[in-house]
């Protein structure tokens, strides 16, 4: 898999992980379907950033994001 594609999906499943975290407190139950989806984000975002030799930049996030979704988008 592309190293762009893997922090994309990573980035992406790490924020819709939040809410559920944040619901599960709110309501008193275990956080365990959050949980998994951040340790899995954070497993993508690992894998990605190990993929590219120098790493990512928070400045190319965006170009990233602009390099996997632009062609669907077209």
């Amino acid at each position: 898999m592309d190293g762009d594609l893997l922090l994309v999906l990573g980035l992406v499943m790490g924020a819709v992980a939040v809410p559920s975290l944040l619901s599960a407190w709110n309501d008193g139950r275990p956080p365990r379907a959050g949980a998994v989806a951040i340790l899995i984000a954070g497993t993508l975002v690992a894998l990605a950033l190990r993929s590219r030799p120098g790493g990512y930049q928070i400045e190319e996030i965006p170009q990233v994001f602009a390099r996997v979704i632009g062609p669907y988008l077209r």
